[in-house]
């Protein structure tokens, strides 16, 4: 038992700076995660996360494949997404959803292309999965101080940010602006989506911040408890997907994907709150 599960993490350091980062992408995406879900905008936090592909092109053509510079790089062309959807929506009136998806199949495109052009298959392989059994010491840095300062935000913003996610009417009403809560929040989803980048690579990353999120909706009621169980199931996740890959020589980000999956698929099927639950218990 204890050569199965810890000594890989003992004897090996590339695999505890690897857990490190699951640590910390546990902590920070899982709660994000859960509010987007909370929120209804699954789907934006998709577009979110492939929007940062041109800004990784980018820092791919300035520095090779250093994650901090793609990592930058990626945190600006998400941002700009965001903003050029947003103003999009309220100038045209077309469904924010619909103008997001618009905006992220292109620069999903434009990043494949440049990557294309100038690196090469392998290159581009690394930046779309990731290798989280490779993250460096700034990376690691870095994953950790977006994950501080996500909790530090959220723990600023808790309380109006659920306010305007369940009623904003009602804060309407109380003249708050909750246009600059939802700014701050969208901010935290592109950074977040950076951090889970530097482990996962672009089509990974989001499933480590969703997946335990509609998880913990399934056994949990209440918000706080919701945040905790999906920063738990993440980590599990990440932990069984390190496990597994390195004893059966799979790779890293999707072990950790696949594993998180489990956890959805019998959270759908057990968990508390699951509709299909209710109606095989049903007489």
């Amino acid at each position: 038992m204890y050569s199965y599960f810890i000594e890989p993490f003992v004897t090996y350091a590339f695999l505890k700076k690897a857990l490190v980062a699951c640590v910390a992408l546990s902590m920070g995406c899982a709660p994000v995660g859960l509010l987007l879900v909370l929120r209804r905008m699954s789907l934006m936090g998709d577009a979110l996360s492939h929007s940062i592909m041109p800004g990784v092109a980018v820092g791919y053509l300035i520095a090779g494949l250093s994650l901090p510079i793609m990592g930058i790089g990626g945190f600006l062309a998400g941002l700009f997404v965001a903003f050029i959807a947003t103003f999009v929506t309220r100038r045209t009136g077309l469904q924010e959803d619909a103008s997001f998806v618009g905006f992220y199949l292109i620069a999903l495109a434009l990043g494949t292309v440049i990557i294309s052009v100038k690196g090469s298959s392998l290159d581009l392989t690394h930046i779309l999965f990731g290798t989280i059994l490779s993250v460096t010491s700034e990376s690691l840095l870095l994953i950790a101080g977006i994950t501080t300062f996500t909790l530090l935000t959220l723990a600023v913003i808790y309380r109006p940010l659920i306010m305007e996610c369940f009623d904003p009417t009602f804060m309407k009403g109380l003249g708050a602006k909750g246009g600059y809560y939802h700014a701050t929040f969208m901010g935290l989803v592109v950074l977040n989506m950076v951090a889970a980048f530097q482990g996962l690579g672009i089509l990974m990353a989001l499933g480590l911040v969703m997946l335990p999120a509609v998880s913990a909706k399934f056994w949990a009621k209440h918000i706080w408890s919701m945040c905790a169980l999906a920063s738990l199931i993440a980590f599990i996740s990440a932990y069984m997907g390190l496990v597994l890959s390195y004893h059966y020589r799979l790779p890293s980000g999707p072990s950790i994907i696949l594993v998180a999956g489990v956890f959805y698929l019998a959270s759908l099927l057990f968990g508390n709150q699951s509709i299909l639950r209710d109606r095989r218990s049903a007489p």
